[in-house]
């Protein structure tokens, strides 16, 4: 395709993108909660299977891909549509491949989560309402922006305060520093994981103590680039959280201070990051929370027999009494369908052969948000209390 094929596709498809098209939602389908407006499609049928439908008539091909590939069907409108296989519940990233070309559909909403902004259906699990808006009393999304020393920069943080927090001046609140997945930022707990809805129902419900929960961005590059699970980008990720993140938020929120009334946790990347810099800092920590990490092994390029604890975490292993008696709670989950999940099942089973405490729950699912929320409602039910 030339340069001008393109173009001349690119602004026909998207011109035709905002249009709805005349076919009729099929029965016993309903439009995505994630749908932008009133767009009938994505729509989700009873069994899961979702209907999919794009306009764009100067299309040659047009297909979905949502982990799975599909192509489209084109009418005599110009209207592409196909029907996929029962999907999981929970949130899925895609996109629509247009000839070749990638596009986020416009007919939902966008979210940064795969190092860039993508198109997501969040398709509702059933009997799963602890994400659900409820009529509570709720609590706030705030952003804010703070120095970093380490990145010599300002960067965004998203901070949940808990209901009541502005009607009472004097209390102090204990604070869940939240870390989100590679490719993912600040945004990723806030609006993928509805982190503000889980800690509403659960508060309401008196299932968890008010608390503040900081979403920081953890993405940090060390001096020369180092990142990943090595002691050098491990080392930039603490210094930005205890030495711009914390002194921030201690410093313009109502929190109380000390390791007791500090957790730290994180999905995937996030969960590595959770690990060392929980296990290694119980000085600053009480709480760990280490959900669907690949540190253990199960991605291929991390295998199991590669993980060391002990020269990870000296002492975890050796001297667990010591971690048993400043930490308060210890907690790892992991999808059930998640290659890392046997890994993780090994490093449960030596950590607990050698007597450390350690809070073990899966879910079902895969490296995915419905299994990550899930993780954030069943941790923030034993923390701080």
């Amino acid at each position: 395709m030339n340069r001008k094929t393109f173009y001349l596709l690119f602004f026909s498809c998207f011109f035709f993108f905002g249009k709805k098209s005349n076919a009729q939602i099929p029965d016993g389908a309903k439009p995505a909660p994630t749908n932008i407006h009133s767009n009938d499609c994505p729509c989700i049928f009873s069994d899961n299977r979702v209907l999919f439908r794009v306009a764009a008539p100067g299309a040659t091909k047009v297909q979905l891909d949502i982990g799975k590939l599909y192509n489209m069907q084109k009418n005599e409108k110009g209207v592409w549509s196909v029907t996929t296989d029962p999907l999981v519940p929970g949130f899925h990233y895609y996109s629509l491949a247009i000839d070749s070309f990638k596009f986020a559909d416009p007919a939902s909403e966008s979210f940064y989560g795969t190092g860039k902004m993508s198109s997501a259906i969040d398709v509702p699990e059933a009997g799963a309402d602890f994400y659900t808006i409820k009529n509570v009393p709720h609590g706030e999304i705030r952003s804010a922006n703070y120095f970093s020393k380490t990145m010599n920069t300002w960067r965004a943080v998203n901070i949940y305060t808990p209901p009541g927090y502005e009607k009472d001046a004097t209390k102090r609140y204990p604070v869940l520093y939240i870390q989100h997945g590679g490719g993912e930022d600040e945004r990723g707990w806030a609006v993928q994981g509805k982190t503000n809805i889980i800690l509403d129902n659960l508060i309401a419900e008196k299932k968890a103590v008010s608390m503040i929960v900081v979403i920081a961005n953890g993405n940090v590059t060390a001096p020369g680039g180092a990142t990943g699970y090595n002691d050098a980008a491990m080392t930039a990720f603490k210094e930005e959280l205890a030495g711009s993140v914390i002194p921030f938020i201690e410093s313009n929120y109502r929190v109380k201070i000390g390791a007791a009334n500090r957790a730290v946790s994180g999905l995937s990347m996030g969960g590595g990051q959770a690990f060392y810099t929980g296990l290694r800092n119980t000085d600053l920590f009480g709480n760990v929370g280490v959900f669907s990490t690949g540190l253990f092994g199960g991605i291929g390029r991390q295998p199991a027999a590669a993980f060391d604890a002990e020269t990870a975490i000296p002492g975890i292993l050796t001297n667990p009494q010591s971690f048993n008696s400043k930490l308060k709670v210890f907690y790892i989950s992991v999808g059930e369908q998640d290659p890392r999940i046997e890994p993780t099942k090994k490093i449960i089973e030596t950590f607990k052969s050698k007597g450390l405490n350690v809070q073990f729950n899966s879910f079902p699912g895969g490296h995915e948000w419905q299994v990550w929320r899930k993780s954030l409602h069943d941790f923030a039910q034993r923390i701080f209390k």
